[in-house]
């Protein structure tokens, strides 16, 4: 059986009722059983958990090798640029706290394989009781700038370590309260703020001056669609909550 990321999402909520359920994490070793009560395992077992549904209800998909970028999962065996699927998951209870990419792969995966904008991000915010016991608090399907936002210093919102740029890091896209950075509105606007991270990191600088003429000429190439993407220095503080206020 085919299914597409809004049929996935609209069975797992509406027939499967996944907010109304709860669940736990067991591992057995031996005579040893027990009931896993550490919150950041939860997100990986979720992963495994969807995979587990797929096979149960029949669904076709094809496993991404490559773990270190989207997708998780092909839901179209036939077609591997479409219909693309990537999970995350993390404690509602606190910030997001997942990776959407390494930076720098990133930046050039989109260009070699620009159809990989349109992944659809399945996320899961949970919640687990002192008992261990996991409930699904809310279920997201996302596009990548829906979820990703400025910060203070860079263009995105980045895990930075010894002042060398690492993961694209996520918004806290359900609760405009909880940040002083909206997320992105548009995939033109996501472009712009990638762009401009790759001029800001050293590492990336040299292939500033060419890295939107190039991704702007794959995409139509790959689309069809001649994207305009505006200069950051315009759109900036569009993003910047403290401002608007």
């Amino acid at each position: 059986m085919k299914i597409t990321s809004k049929q996935l999402y609209d069975k797992l909520i509406y027939e499967d009722k996944i907010l109304d359920i709860k669940g736990q994490i067991r591992f057995f070793l031996g005579d040893v059983d027990i009931i896993v009560k550490q919150k950041d395992v939860v997100g990986n077992i979720i992963q495994e958990w969807l995979q587990g549904w797929f096979d149960k209800n029949g669904v076709e998909y094809d496993v991404n090798k490559n773990s270190q970028m989207p997708p998780d999962f092909f839901l179209n065996k036939d077609d591997k640029k479409h219909n693309l699927l990537e999970v995350k998951a993390f404690n509602y209870s606190a910030s997001p706290g997942f990776d959407i990419a390494d930076f720098r792969m990133y930046a050039e995966e989109i260009i070699e394989k620009p159809y990989m904008l349109d992944v659809d991000y399945i996320i899961f915010g949970y919640e687990m009781t002192q008992d261990g016991y996991v409930k699904i608090v809310n279920v997201w399907l996302k596009k990548v700038w829906e979820i990703t936002r400025r910060m203070k210093n860079w263009a995105i919102n980045l895990q930075i370590k010894d002042n060398v740029v690492h993961k694209i890091r996520p918004a806290v896209w359900y609760s405009k309260s909880k940040t002083d950075y909206s997320v992105f509105e548009s995939l033109e606007d996501f472009i712009s703020a990638i762009e401009e991270t790759v001029y800001q990191n050293p590492k990336t600088r040299e292939k500033a001056g060419n890295w939107k003429n190039a991704f702007i000429e794959s995409y139509m190439k790959e689309t069809g669609i001649k994207l305009n993407i505006p200069r950051w220095i315009e759109i900036a503080d569009k993003y910047d909550n403290k401002i608007k206020k």
